[in-house]
């Protein structure tokens, strides 16, 4: 009521110094405070903690611009709600802030509306709307201001000043460069931490999801841990067993340890045996599953299987009785002269076991210059001719692996020439050989037969 009763009092005055003749001016003409809206307006509410001696019908400005006035003062629990009422042709938006200022040091309150400071304008603020507490603040009182400067000159602030800059000069006499640095080190751990602000910002917002995704499984989690009581109920009785066990066990480990230490060279010396029945069996390859499934069919061999019915076994013989191929037979039946092989290092290793072998009418094939006979295993051509003076058929000719087996040839899979060609047989080749048909003998008739127990069985079998 204070800006009231002075206007008051000055157009009285102004009234008294008016010469004579001149009438008082109408009550009705002296300007009322405040700016209501020329024409129809809307209401906006605002919550302040206090509004000092905020009155109605103050004004309302937006930029020093009267936009407004105070429609009524009410109170709600302990802060102040404020009915603004604001031309319609204004638009505030609708994260405006609002503060109660004065318009000179004694003059009056009114109530300022603007846009928010710290972040962007949004929305609009319609008839209606509500400014929170958060969103609004206060001037600072002449009372205030005068109280806080009475109590500065007055010595109370001064006086706690100076012992402050005497203590503070004290601590750090002498610990200048430490104090320096640690700004310093201060200075670059902030910086560090506004670089990355973002990240910080990233991480605070899934803790706030995590915590938030645990704050609505609250009954799960609370269920799992009552779910967990049991469990350690249990544990916490058989405490002394699990702890008895754990200590046997740690003995049993020394006891381990122990016998593994003693039985060292025991065990190295049983590996080191074992290596040449593992290297004898990985040299052996295929060779061994075969043999193994000819024992299960011995003395028969394996295709047997199809041929036995009940206790009989159905037999199919062809015979040729083409006088021609029978004298030819004959006459490629009879021994050819015996002429030793020349030794080398590729002829055939000699048969183990403790069988003889009957060579009636032996072939043994005449011996081959094989330096001379044999391709240089390092460089293997494609196609290798061997030369004529090596006596062996013509269109015999030996095919780099990886070839196609012409006809009547014959693969070595490993590289070993087997019984039945003119190569002296155990001859090494490279693995996936190929030779013609004109390298592999014809049959002629001969029956070569070995004796001998299982051994020589498993070493090249009865029949070569």
């Amino acid at each position: 009521m204070r800006p009231r009763l002075l206007r008051v009092l000055a157009a009285a005055l102004a009234a008294l110094t008016l010469p004579a003749g001149c009438g008082l001016p109408e009550l009705a003409d002296l300007p009322l405070p405040g700016g209501a809206p020329a024409g129809d307006g809307y209401t906006v509410t605002v919550e302040f903690s206090d509004v000092l001696d905020l009155v109605p019908q103050a004004a309302v400005k937006v930029d020093d611009v009267t936009v407004g006035s105070v429609e009524k003062i009410s109170l709600s629990g302990w802060h102040a709600r404020v009915r603004l009422r604001i031309d319609r042709a204004v638009r505030l938006p609708a994260n405006a802030t609002a503060a109660v200022r004065q318009s000179s040091l004694l003059g009056e309150k009114y109530v300022t509306v603007a846009p928010p400071p710290t972040e962007p304008a949004r929305g609009r603020l319609g008839d209606g709307g509500v400014i929170p507490l958060s969103r609004t603040a206060r001037g600072a009182e002449v009372e205030e201001v005068l109280a806080a400067l009475g109590l500065l000159l007055n010595g109370g602030g001064l006086a706690q000043l100076k012992t402050i800059n005497q203590e503070l000069g004290r601590a750090l006499a002498g610990r200048e460069p430490a104090v320096r640095d640690t700004l310093r080190q201060l200075d670059t751990f902030i910086g560090g931490l506004d670089r990355q602000k973002t990240d910080l910002v990233r991480a605070i917002e899934a803790l706030d999801r995590l915590t938030d995704r645990l704050a609505r499984q609250r009954q799960v989690v609370g269920d799992a841990l009552d779910s967990l009581a049991p469990g350690l109920t249990v544990l916490a009785q058989q405490r002394a067993q699990l702890t008895k066990a754990l200590t046997a066990l740690g003995e049993l480990g020394k006891v381990g340890t122990r016998v593994v230490n003693r039985s060292r060279d025991d065990t190295l010396a049983s590996v080191r045996a074992l290596q040449p029945i593992l290297e004898q069996l990985a040299r052996a390859g295929d060779d061994l599953p075969k043999s193994m499934d000819f024992m299960l069919s011995y003395p028969f061999p394996p295709n047997v299987t199809g041929a036995i019915v009940g206790d009989f076994v159905n037999l199919s013989v062809t015979a040729d009785l083409d006088a021609a191929s029978i004298l030819a037979n004959l006459v490629a039946a009879a021994p050819a002269p015996v002429r030793q092989a020349t030794p080398s290092a590729l002829t055939a290793p000699p048969a183990s076991g403790g069988g003889s072998r009957s060579t009636p009418g032996d072939t043994t094939l005449p011996g081959l210059p094989l330096t001379k006979c044999l391709p240089d295993l390092k460089n293997f051509p494609a196609t290798w001719t061997p030369p004529k003076e090596c006596g062996l058929p013509e269109g015999c000719v030996l095919l780099k692996p990886g070839s196609e087996v012409p006809i009547g040839g014959l693969l070595l899979p490993k590289g070993i020439v087997p019984p039945g060609t003119v190569f002296p047989a155990g001859t090494e080749l490279p693995a996936g050989t190929v030779l013609t048909a004109d390298c592999v003998l014809a049959v002629t008739g001969a029956v070569t037969g070995q004796v001998g127990d299982l051994p020589d069985l498993l070493g090249g079998g009865l029949i070569p």
